[in-house]
């Protein structure tokens, strides 16, 4: 597991803190991950919606392929 050192602002460090202590997480690496795995899960669900939201083609190949 590769390690990062970024700086985060005290206010959001002291709310990592305090979510440690409320049981969110056993540690602040542990609340930190979790919280970058739910930003990827949530961006992958934008992205199989947004892939959704995208018309469909259909019809013959090659006259389709001629509208691209």
């Amino acid at each position: 597991m590769a390690t990062l050192s970024i700086p985060i602002p005290d206010d959001m460090v002291k709310r990592i803190e305090d979510l440690v202590k409320d049981g969110i997480a056993p540690n602040k690496a542990e609340l930190v991950r979790q919280a970058v795995k739910s930003y990827l899960e949530e961006q992958a669900v934008n992205a199989v919606l947004k892939a959704l939201k995208e018309p469909d083609l259909e019809g013959d190949l090659d006259e389709l392929a001629g509208k691209i």
